[in-house]
Parts: C-alpha cells; sequence; structure tokens
C-alpha cells in the first residue's frame, strides 16, 4: 500500500496487512530498510520482536505488561478468526467461478456448428433474393413509371374537377372540404394557373370568393352556434384571410355568448318532482354540456387563430364560472337539499374540467374550489336560518288555524322541531361530508368547522330570536298579529319559550353534541388558536339563564295584568266617602279570573309538583295569630280609642310571631309560578292599599274582599302560609290607613260572602 494513503482504523489497517501478507508473493520485496523501533512497529513488515519487547519491558511497568499481554492475545485471536474468514470467503468464491467456466464450455460445444449451417443457409437466401431482383427489375420499373403516371393523371382530374366539387361544398355548406380542397389544389395553381389551368383557376378563385362571404356570415351570425363560429374563423385564416382584424369583434361574440352559457337553476329544477333525480341525464343539462363544450372548443381555436387574445380568453373563463358560482349563492338561499347542491356542483365542475383541458394557463379548478367555499359556508348558514323559521313557525302556529294552536300544541311542536330539525340537518350535512365530489372533499375540513360554528351561531340567534319574540313590538314584526290580539298570547308563548330553553338545554344539546362527535370530529382547518368551533356548555349556560329568564318574565307579565286591575280599583274611588259595603267587589273576580287564567296556560306547560306548607296552623302560621285579634278581640269595640289599641296589640304581635319565607326560587312547576304570581298580586295589593287613606266603610269593604280571597287563593297556591300572612298584611295596611278602622262583625262578614257565594 502507498505510504500516503489516508490513515484508516486499526481494524482495516490489520485487515490490510492480513491481506498483504496473504497475496504478497515475495515477502522481501516489502520494504527492509532499518526503522526505530517503537511500540507502534508491530504491524510493520521490518517488525523486531526482540527489539519490541526490549523497548516494553524498557517503558513499561507489570501492570501496563499484563494489560498488553491480554490485549495481544486478544487480538491474536481476532486476526486468526478473520483469517480463517477470509480463507473461507476466498474459497467459496473459486469453487463458484470453477462451476461457471465449465457451464459455460458445456453450452459452447456445438455452437460453432450451428454458426456455420445459419451462414450457408443466409448466402443461400441472399443469392436466390439477387435472382429475383434480377429477372423483375425491368417489369418493376414499368409498373413504377405506370404508377406515376396514373397518379399525375388523377391530379389532373382532380384540378378539371375542382370548379364542380367546390360548387357541390357549397350547395352542402361542406366549407371545411372545400377549404381542404382548395388549399390541396394552390400548388398546382401556382406552378400552373396562368397556362395549362387558367380557366379552372378561375373558376376555383370565384367558389372560392363566394366561400369565403358565406363564412364571413356564418361568423358573425348570432343564430350560430359558438362552435361553427370558432370552425369558420379556422377556415378564414387556412385561406390566407386577415382576420386579425376581426379578433375585437370575434371576441365580443364570444362574451356575449357567456349569458347563453349561464346556469339556469330555476329550469333546472321541475316543480313536484323528487329532487334526488334531478340533474342527472336530463335534456336541460345535456344542452347545458353540449353549450360548455362549444364553449371550449371556441376558445380552443381562439387560441390557434388569436395566440396573443390568451388573456381575455382566460378573463372570459372565469367570467362564466363566476356567474355559475353567482347563481348558485341565490339558489342556496332557498330550501334545497345537500343532494341539490352537489349535483349543481357537478355540473360546474364538468364545466370547470372541459376548459381546464382547453385553457390550463386560467388555473380554474383552483379559483372554483375558493367560489366552492363560499357556496358551501353560505348553504350550512342558509340551512340554519330556515331551521330558526321553522322553529319560530312552530312556535307562532298556522296562521288559518290559530285559535285551535294551543300552547301545549306549540310547546310540543316546537321541542319536535327543534330536535328533528337539528337531527335532519346534521344528516344533510353528513351527506355532503360523505360524497367524493372533488371540491368537497377537499373542503371536508372546513366543512366541519362551518358545522360546528354554524351550530353554535345557531343557538346563538335562536336565544336572540326567543327574546325578540318574547317582546310585544317584536311579537308584532314576527307574525303574530294574528294571534297576539292581547297580551294573553304573548304570556302563553313567553311560557312556552321558558321550556322551549330547558330542552333545548337538557335534551338538544346533548343529542347534537353526540352526534357532532360522532360525524363531525377533525376539522381544525380555521386554526387551533382560536377554540374549539362548538361548545356546547356556553350553549347550556346560555338557555338554562334563558328559561329562568322567560318564566320570570311570564311571572312578570301576569303580575302587570292584575296589577292594571289593582290600579283601577284603588285609583278610581274616593275612599274617604266609600259606603258601606253590600257585596264582595267585582275586582276579586277580575282577580281571581286571571289567577285562573295563568293557572290554565301553566297546566298546559309545566309538570306538577308538590305541595308545601299545607294545615299551617300547626306551626304557627300568620293567619290564625293574626286573623284571631282582627275577628276575635276587635268584636265588640264600637269606638275608635280601643281599634287603636287593639292595632298596637297587633304590631306587638307581629314581633312574636314565626317568620314567614316570601318569596323563593321559582320553580318549572305549575304550582311554583302560580304561587309566585299570587304573592307578588298580593304585594301589589298591599302597596296599592298603603298608598290610600279610607272610612270605616272602606277599610270593611277591604275585610270583606280580603276574607273572600283567603279561601281560593289558598286553593291555588302551594304555599298557604305566605298566602295567609299577605292577606293579613293587607288588612293591617288597610287597618293603618283607615281612619276609623272599625271591622265587620263576623256574622255580617259571613253572611256577605255566602251571598256572593250564592250568585255563583
Amino acid at each position: 500500500m502507498a505510504a500516503n494513503d489516508v490513515p484508516l482504523d486499526d481494524k482495516a489497517k490489520r485487515m490490510r496487512d492480513l491481506l498483504s501478507s496473504f497475496y504478497s508473493p515475495d515477502p522481501s520485496m516489502s520494504s527492509s530498510s532499518p526503522k526505530l523501533a517503537s511500540l507502534d512497529s508491530i504491524n510493520t513488515a521490518s517488525f523486531d520482536a526482540n527489539q519490541y519487547m526490549n523497548l516494553l519491558v524498557q517503558k513499561s511497568n507489570l501492570e501496563v505488561l499484563l494489560k498488553r499481554h491480554v490485549e495481544m492475545a486478544a487480538e491474536i485471536k481476532n486476526l486468526d478468526t478473520d483469517l480463517q474468514m477470509l480463507v473461507y470467503e476466498n474459497y467459496n468464491k473459486f469453487i463458484s467461478a470453477t462451476d461457471t467456466i465449465k457451464r459455460m464450455k458445456s453450452n459452447i460445444v456445438g455452437m460453432e456448428t450451428n454458426m456455420e449451417q445459419l451462414l450457408e443457409k443466409i448466402t443461400s437466401v441472399q443469392s436466390r433474393s439477387d435472382g429475383v431482383n434480377t429477372s423483375l427489375f425491368e417489369k418493376r420499373e414499368h409498373i413504377e413509371k405506370l404508377h406515376r403516371t396514373r397518379n399525375l393523371l388523377r391530379k389532373v382530374q382532380f384540378i378539371y374537377d375542382l370548379p364542380a366539387r367546390l360548387g357541390k361544398c357549397i350547395k352542402s355548406e361542406a366549407y371545411a372540404d372545400a377549404v381542404k380542397f382548395y388549399t390541396g389544389a394552390m400548388p398546382i395553381f401556382r406552378t400552373y394557373g396562368d397556362s395549362s389551368f387558367q380557366d379552372c383557376k378561375r373558376a376555383s378563385e370565384e367558389a372560392m370568393q363566394t366561400i369565403i362571404r358565406n363564412l364571413q356570415g356564418k361568423l358573425f351570425s348570432d343564430s350560430e352556434s359558438i362552435q361553427s363560429r370558432a370552425e369558420a374563423a379556422v377556415l378564414l385564416k387556412q385561406l390566407d384571410f386577415p382576420v386579425d382584424s376581426l379578433k375585437v369583434k370575434l371576441l365580443e361574440k364570444l362574451e356575449q355568448s357567456l349569458a347563453d352559457l349561464e346556469l339556469k337553476i330555476e329550469k333546472l329544477e321541475p316543480a313536484g318532482e323528487d329532487s334526488s333525480n334531478l340533474y342527472q341525464g336530463g335534456s336541460l343539462v345535456d344542452n347545458h354540456e353540449d353549450s360548455v363544450w362549444e364553449f371550449s372548443e371556441a376558445v380552443r381555436a381562439y387560441l390557434v387563430i388569436f395566440p396573443d387574445s390568451k388573456n381575455q380568453l382566460i378573463s372570459l373563463s372565469r367570467d362564466l364560472l363566476s356567474r355559475h358560482f353567482e347563481a348558485l349563492q341565490q339558489y342556496v338561499h332557498e330550501r334545497i337539499s345537500s343532494a341539490d347542491l352537489v349535483n349543481i356542483l357537478k355540473i360546474i365542475w364538468t364545466d370547470v374540467l372541459l376548459l381546464d383541458n382547453v385553457l390550463e394557463e386560467a388555473g380554474l379548478p383552483v379559483v372554483s374550489l375558493e367560489a366552492a367555499q363560499v357556496v358551501v359556508k353560505k348553504y350550512i348558514s342558509s340551512k340554519f336560518s330556515i331551521f330558526q323559521q321553522d322553529i319560530s313557525d312552530s312556535l307562532v302556529g298556522p296562521k288559518e288555524r290559530v285559535e285551535e294552536y294551543t300552547l301545549q300544541v306549540a310547546l310540543e311542536t316546537g321541542k319536535k322541531t327543534v330536535l328533528q330539525g337539528s337531527m335532519d340537518a346534521l344528516l344533510d350535512f353528513r351527506l355532503l361530508l360523505d360524497d367524493k365530489l372533488e371540491p368537497v372533499v377537499n373542503l371536508r375540513d372546513l366543512i366541519i368547522d362551518y358545522v360546528q360554528e354554524g351550530f353554535q351561531g345557531f343557538f346563538r340567534t335562536l336565544y336572540d330570536c326567543f327574546v325578540l319574540l318574547s317582546e310585544k313590538k317584536s311579537a308584532s314584526e314576527q307574525g303574530l298579529k294574528e294571534m297576539a290580539q292581547s297580551d294573553k298570547a304573548l304570556t302563553g308563548l313567553v311560557l312556552v319559550l321558558s321550556q322551549i330553553s330547558v330542552f333545548i338545554e337538557q335534551g338538544a344539546i346533548p343529542r347534537i353534541t353526540e352526534e357532532i362527535a360522532s360525524s363531525f370530529s377533525g376539522g381544525g382547518a380555521r386554526g387551533y388558536e382560536y377554540g374549539p368551533a362548538f361548545v356546547p356548555g356556553e350553549i347550556c349556560r346560555r338557555f338554562r339563564s334563558a328559561g329562568d329568564k322567560f318564566i320570570n318574565l311570564y311571572i312578570k307579565m301576569r303580575t302587570q295584568r292584575i296589577s292594571v286591575i289593582l290600579r283601577k280599583r284603588f285609583m278610581t274611588p274616593n275612599w274617604i266617602k266609600h259606603k258601606e259595603p253590600r257585596d264582595v267587589h267585582m275586582f276579586v273576580d277580575l282577580l281571581l279570573r286571571e289567577l285562573e287564567a295563568a293557572g290554565s296556560e301553566v297546566k298546559q306547560i309545566l309538570p306538577q309538583g308538590i305541595r308545601k306548607h299545607r294545615h299551617s296552623d300547626s306551626n304557627g302560621s300568620t293567619a290564625s295569630s293574626r286573623s284571631n285579634p282582627l275577628r276575635d278581640d276587635r268584636l265588640g269595640r264600637s269606638n275608635t280609642s280601643r281599634a287603636r289599641s287593639q292595632l298596637l296589640e297587633t304590631h306587638l304581635a307581629k314581633l312574636f310571631k314565626q317568620k314567614v319565607e316570601i318569596f323563593t326560587k321559582v320553580e318549572y312547576t305549575q304550582e311554583s309560578v302560580v304561587s309566585t304570581i299570587v304573592k307578588l298580586s298580593l304585594k301589589s295589593l298591599q302597596e296599592f292599599v298603603r298608598l290610600q287613606t279610607f272610612n270605616r266603610s272602606g277599610f270593611q269593604q277591604i275585610q270583606l274582599d280580603i276574607q273572600f280571597l283567603r279561601l281560593p287563593l289558598k286553593e291555588i297556591s302551594e304555599d298557604e302560609a305566605a298566602v295567609d300572612f299577605l292577606l293579613d298584611e293587607v288588612i293591617v295596611a288597610a287597618s293603618e290607613r283607615c281612619l276609623d278602622p272599625i271591622p265587620l262583625e263576623p256574622p255580617i262578614l259571613d253572611k256577605l260572602i255566602q251571598a256572593k257565594l250564592a250568585k255563583g
């Protein structure tokens, strides 16, 4: 090996030395010049064992010597193994080479004889072929001469027949054949047109002038198809007609033809038919595809005729595509299915592929994918808008059957519309997602994001819609004039909205979340930094709050109606000059009628709860502790001083009464809502009483009315203790505002009440 080789590692060096020692024919040829002894010279050809041992003993201690002994023993063992493997490998190679040589010798045997036989046969064939060529030479020359003469005669005959042929082409409007015939004869006319074929040339040129005029007329005719115009332009160019001057007009005609190529979606959809078979093999679709194919062929022809018009043709192609998608954007606002959308996208995508084959530089697939993204997003948004309108209509009910549309029907219809509409929308979106159309496949992740975002936005807008429906002004705007002739319809609608909100939180959202997780997982095209597109927890919180808001709004509206009755009752008469009571006042009937109406609405919508605070006398209710002083202790006191002292005793008794919880959290039960309305009404009644000043008769009238209300209010309220307490508060407030608070005697009070009950 050369002395200037690249340094190798120890194993490579050992292998090199082994190969060198094994294959070297004369070890004496290697360098034998004396070298300085060193510990590294063990792998050289001039290695001296004695010098090496002496040097090793001099430079090393016993521990190093033992370590070197172990290392050398291992190296010797490795060298023996490597040498043995090297011998085995070379032996196998030698055996393989020997076998190969033997096979070659056996295959070559007999080949020389075969080659000699082949050479003899080739020589024989060649001699016979030369004989045949010699014998047929004269006949072949004669045949070729006759063939050339025949071809020449055919050409001459073609030239003489050319005017007649062109005339037939003009009659049959086969202008392409006429141009082909004439251009084929042009070389002969150039050579012999002024001598031998002068008449034929003149007649042919006259016929071609007629053809050129016909082609020009066809080129600018509005009744001709785009493809026919393009073919006419190509033929004129082949006749060396200056068509470049016609480029502007031709491109304007092509641009005007775009209006006929627009996708007429309203014509593609047959009324009253199943849309699943739309656009499949219909004549209108076939006509559209034929028209677009003609347009693509015209573009192809114009690219050949006008090479510098590529940018204008790209603009026209993109304009056609833009018109398609604009028509589709208008169409998706209607109530259509994903199958309808995909079928129209297939038509557009077919047009895109046709034009892309002709004009690849336009990048129509990329443009169409961006436009399809916008269309799909608008379709999903429109789907949710229509769904929201369906929910609003289900709550309002059909206009022709407003009277029959009860609150219970509105609630059940609303629940069904929310849940079934959500499932139908998810199914429709899943069918869109599963379609194999290339633009849809490319938009898969975006569609998933749009669906999730759509549901999130839908429930937000649905909440806003519920708020609008709960307002009087909005109710009229939403088409509730016929149903909302009075506040009664609006209050019932608010109650329905509260239960729909609860249903959305507890029933619809969990089901929708499950469907989205199973069929619309993935997405992420909008970017994970924006967070998840669909957040069911936020929707549940929103509608939980909406349910509480609407149930409280219903109670407020019902209480306000009662407050109007109470205001008229207490603001109208002059209580200082009030006459002695003869009957329960009619406002009591109005109040009970309002409470009965509220109870009727609540029974249609809310479930029945558990009545509480029954028989409150056993725990020291305010009824027994308050009514007794007014009815028993005041009996027989005919003067004002005794009555006022009794009033003082009543206030002192309030300090020792058991505290009654009046207003609690409203629950979604019949009893809780009606009881809250009763409590608020009585509280309002108490405030109106405090604003007036009564004479004795006015105070007694209040006493009579309150005593009559006591039994029916207990029957409709779940909290009798609170009702007793509030009724007593009204009596106390009236006594405080009375100039002479002398109550009616119990027999008179009972007689008047019985008389009222007898009237019914």
